[in-house]
């Protein structure tokens, strides 16, 4: 392989083309200030190189070519060898220094996920958030994720959160997932138009509901991703916009049609109402700019799943029987596990009553 390869080329130790110089200097018995004389250098410029503080440069190594028959090619080479040397020996102290920062992730789970190679090391487990994260210091990570150094990508800050680091890793993971799949050029109409058809899907719940979800989004220009819920990071969903396309991300946690659905007309909500730049993240605190959004999305999710009217039929015939809340379901397309999380969340039946009505689902097997 081209890394085993690379790995041989890296020696242990590098040395300075000023050592070189010394040695050369001594085998022709001459003196630095006779050698800067000779090539029109500064005294000094000279001591610097050969005590390793300065750099030989281009102009210097063909100076010092005619003086010392070395080509220039030849004091070229040791320079970047050192210079490599030096970058790599900086490199490692920066990767042993992150490997607090990378302790605090979900490592393990996120291996088992895929979302990172399974590797042992401190180093190679710091290397491979980098790469996961597409950053070279930790320090970007805070600024991407912490301090909002790029407002345009990210309008919010993780700082927060009480696990940014968890959370970081699922929205992260969520990107990777968006940039793999495809979707038409997003139009608002030919959202709203494809409602009605993810509402029989909700309504029918066929086995493959989630993928077919996915189709009826993408064919409106949003991609919808699925991923599972990191530990210490029990979040719903998100709906943010990458590169000008709308993606919302799901976990399904709590693996319950009624709020599966209620969550995914939610998001919508936020595709449909509010900003491009803004990125909603459920189950996380916010300020309240930002909580009348939340509202605003939770009013869109349930007009669509059972409207006010349709409810209030419901609560004025108050016939809660598993029967009734079906015929309801068939009346009012949609499915009796709606009804009744709607019920329960409205605290008109217990949170228990009628349990087996709402359907379970799995997104990963």
């Amino acid at each position: 392989s081209i890394m085993a390869t690379l790995k041989k080329f890296v020696p242990p130790v590098e040395f300075h083309p000023g050592s070189t110089l010394a040695e050369k200097l001594e085998e022709m018995g001459m003196s630095v200030k006779e050698f800067a004389v000779r090539t029109s250098k500064p005294e000094k410029t000279i001591f610097a190189v050969i005590g390793g503080k300065s750099s030989v440069t281009s102009d210097m190594a063909v100076a010092f070519e005619s003086v010392t028959k070395i080509p220039a090619h030849f004091w070229l080479n040791i320079q970047r060898g050192y210079d490599e040397y030096v970058a790599r020996q900086k490199r490692e102290e920066q990767l042993a220094m992150a490997y607090n920062w990378a302790r605090a992730f979900p490592l393990a789970k996120m291996m088992e996920l895929g979302w990172i190679p399974s590797v042992k090391t401190a180093e190679e487990k710091v290397k491979a958030l980098f790469s996961f994260f597409q950053i070279s210091t930790e320090k970007a990570w805070g600024d991407f994720y912490l301090n909002q150094q790029l407002k345009v990508a990210f309008r919010i800050s993780l700082n927060n959160t009480k696990e940014p680091h968890a959370i970081s890793a699922w929205l992260r993971q969520g990107e990777i997932q968006a940039a793999e799949k495809e979707a038409s050029e997003f139009s608002e109409k030919a959202l709203r138009e494809a409602i009605p058809s993810m509402k029989s899907l909700c309504a029918e719940q066929p086995a493959d509901f989630a993928v077919a979800l996915q189709h009826l989004c993408a064919k409106a220009g949003v991609k919808l991703v699925y991923t599972p819920c990191l530990p210490k990071a029990p979040i719903n969903g998100s709906t943010r916009w990458i590169n000008d396309v709308p993606c919302i991300q799901m976990t399904g946690r709590h693996k319950r049609n009624d709020i599966f659905w209620f969550t995914f007309f939610h998001e919508l909500g936020h595709i449909l109402l509010h900003g491009k730049k803004d990125i909603f993240l459920e189950d996380v605190e916010y300020a309240d700019k930002q909580r009348e959004k939340e509202e605003e999305a939770d009013a869109f999710s349930s007009r669509i799943l059972l409207s006010q009217t349709e409810e209030n039929e419901i609560i004025r015939q108050g016939d809660y029987s598993a029967d009734a809340i079906r015929n309801y379901a068939k009346k009012f397309n949609v499915h009796p596990g709606i009804i009744v999380g709607r019920l329960q969340h409205k605290r008109v039946i217990p949170f228990t009553a009628h349990s087996n009505l709402i359907e379970k689902i799995e997104l990963f097997t």
